[in-house]
């Protein structure tokens, strides 16, 4: 025993192993998170589940469109949303901030883009702008092809106003595998075809694209210039706050993006594969998505992330 601990000792002061306390409630071990079928969410998504799962945490992700996310926020069926893309997002979903039914815990990711996009042959023909699209309708079926419904509402919003001359062309709704599947096609035939494209995604990598200028009533300057956002339902970090913390420190590149969604998309890894193959190719990552976290029954979070990786400290 050392000299300090004799002290203390003799003055009747017993020493006990410090405790683990859990920073959140039980009602906090379950982390329902949204799934739009966005290759990018998959990634975000299941790498935040990862970690939530070697900290103690019950995750798990749902499918669902964008409309019943945000209500299912409200009505405290979920808890978290790692795809608040910015500014595209704001004015459609802006009654969900107004009353506090959803709160930003981080911006996730910076110098995205979401807009229109053609691929490069269709633009060395002429179409580099919304505004070049209604002089090749014949070639473009008068079709946009866009993602699931619920999230396509600017191009809606667009052909209903009879902006840049597109008033009776249609918004194909499917999903984001459909669309992609559409643009391989059109791709492969060299026919035209006009589509909402992104990024960061795959895509960028997999063809030879050219994003519409022109669009800024669409989806803002800059292409669809965007950042992404993690939201809560209203009151989640209050309640849960270590988790919060988790996903307030969650923040992604380009980069990081494109790599892990290259690999779910193209090279038949799952989003559990890919996103463990991504931190285990970026540990110091991990330093910050974990600063200030501990495990759900109080314990230093980093290690025990680093050792259900198979990293060492």
């Amino acid at each position: 025993m050392n000299a300090c601990k004799l002290a203390l000792a003799a003055l009747g002061v017993t020493l006990l192993p410090l405790a683990a306390h859990a920073t959140d409630a039980e009602s906090c071990r379950a982390v329902r998170m949204s799934d739009l079928g966005w290759t990018d969410i998959s990634l975000t998504n299941t790498t935040a589940a990862v970690m939530l799962t070697a900290l103690g945490y019950q995750p798990a992700q749902t499918l669902l469109g964008l409309n019943v996310t945000y209500e299912m926020l409200r009505g405290k069926q979920l808890d978290i949303f790692l795809g608040n893309w910015r500014p595209v997002q704001d004015e459609q979903f802006k009654a969900y901030f107004d009353d506090k039914s959803v709160e930003p815990l981080a911006t996730n990711l910076e110098g995205a883009k979401f807009t229109l996009a053609v691929p490069k042959y269709v633009a060395d023909a002429g179409v580099k702008s919304y505004d070049d699209l209604a002089a090749h309708a014949d070639r473009f079926d008068k079709k946009i092809y866009g993602i699931e419904p619920g999230s396509n509402q600017p191009l809606l919003d667009m052909i209903a106003a009879g902006n840049h001359q597109l008033a009776g062309w249609d918004v194909v709704e499917s999903s984001e595998a459909a669309m992609l599947m559409q643009v391989a096609k059109a791709t492969k035939a060299k026919d035209w075809v006009v589509f909402l494209g992104w990024e960061p995604h795959p895509m960028n990598l997999m063809y030879d694209l050219t994003y519409l200028s022109g669009g800024d009533k669409e989806y803002g300057p800059n292409f669809g210039g965007a950042t992404v956002r993690t939201i809560a339902r209203g009151g989640y970090a209050a309640e849960c706050p270590n988790a919060a913390k988790l996903f307030g420190n969650l923040v992604f590149d380009l980069a990081y993006e494109n790599i892990g969604m290259d690999m779910i998309s193209n090279k038949g890894a799952s989003a559990e594969d890919a996103a463990r193959q991504m931190m285990k190719d970026h540990p110091e990552k991990l330093e910050s998505w974990l600063a200030g976290v501990t495990t759900f029954d109080g314990a230093p979070a980093l290690p025990v992330v680093q050792a259900a990786l198979g990293l060492k400290p």
